[in-house]
């Protein structure tokens, strides 16, 4: 189970341990979801439209370049190669590591702290909370870390032909001359702003969905089948609701960021998260708000199934080898203490 858990105090595992299974569950994740995570982008830096109103009558709305996850994903392929579907892999792989690593550390030390300040917190009609409070504050923690990579693969992912950026250290030399330090924290407001619900809504609604599950299926299952579905489930869940917080945070990141996104349409410019909130509503309408839901809620029910049954199966091996590491004696070799 995710968090720490009072009733396996004696195979409970390192603060480091825990940061390993989560850089593994999050390259991992990384390297299925990242093609979704590229259209995700696609469709959230589009201000044009995604569908042409059928109730419009007098005027015609052009649609953006982008109109749907199939169609989309195919433009790519066709313009820009199978490749670009994992284009800012590295960037990206890199920010999974660091923010799965110190998401899940954090967590981990945080749920600990709950419980031993009051360990009713780890009752299972308070547990939900207990780790949405503790995931909000993690996934925050985690995002400050990994802001600047998320920064340089956004740019990365968003530009199109002929490349401005060609890796991951030539795109932070030239962001740094070009736009100085600051450049690498553009967006940390909404991004705090939608990370701390929606890594709160992760944790806790794993937690909660887990909770049920258990209560409704009499028959044990697999624990990778239970990790999946729940996992996949509180990940729709939480990106639906934080989708305009992800959004706003992409639109920002590319300020400055013009030139390379020219052939993907208009190009808009914000003064800060509340102009940028204000310019979706008056241009886009409410559902400007909610670009990109599609690909964002298939790739948020792929990746956050993946990441936590993955981070529960390396647990699950970590406390496999320290429970053999501690049966170092063998009875053969308490009877022959000289082989």
């Amino acid at each position: 189970m995710v968090g720490f858990n009072p009733d396996r105090v004696e195979k409970g595992l390192t603060t480091a341990q825990c940061g390993i299974c989560g850089s593994v569950a999050g390259a991992f994740t990384r390297l299925i979801a990242q093609p979704l995570d590229v259209l995700k982008i696609r469709f959230q830096l589009q201000v044009e439209p995604t569908f042409q109103p059928t109730f419009q009558i007098t005027t015609k709305v052009t649609t953006g370049k982008y109109t749907g996850v199939w169609q989309a994903g195919k433009l790519v392929f066709e313009e820009e190669g199978f490749a670009a579907l994992w284009k800012g892999h590295v960037p990206a792989q890199a920010l999974s590591v660091v923010y799965g690593y110190f998401q899940f550390t954090c967590f981990e030390a945080f749920t600990k702290a709950a419980y031993f300040i009051s360990p009713r917190t780890m009752e299972k009609k308070y547990k939900p909370a207990t780790h949405f409070m503790c995931g909000a504050f993690s996934g925050c923690a985690a995002a400050v870390m990994a802001q600047p990579l998320d920064v340089i693969r956004t740019r990365l992912v968003a530009q199109g032909e002929p490349k401005i950026y060609n890796s991951l250290l030539q795109a932070a030399r030239v962001m740094y001359k070009g736009e100085g330090p600051t450049v690498f924290f553009k967006g940390l407001t909404p991004s705090l702003l939608q990370i701390f619900p929606y890594s709160g809504l992760q944790f806790g609604s794993y937690s909660l969905l887990k909770t049920i599950w258990d209560h409704v299926f009499d028959i044990k299952v697999t624990d990778v089948i239970e990790s999946l579905t729940c996992g996949a489930l509180s990940g729709m869940i939480s990106k639906a609701v934080i989708l305009p917080f992800d959004i706003i945070k992409k639109r920002i990141q590319v300020q400055g960021f013009e030139e390379a996104r020219q052939s993907f349409g208009r190009v808009q410019q914000y003064d800060g998260v509340k102009d940028c909130f204000r310019t979706i509503l008056k241009e886009e309408g409410a559902m400007g708000l909610f670009k990109g839901l599609a690909p964002s809620t298939l790739k948020a029910a792929v990746t956050v199934g993946i990441m936590f049954c993955t981070y529960e199966q390396c647990l699950h091996l970590f406390r496999k080898l320290i429970h053999k590491g501690d049966r170092t004696v063998s009875p053969a070799a308490a009877k022959h203490p000289g082989h």
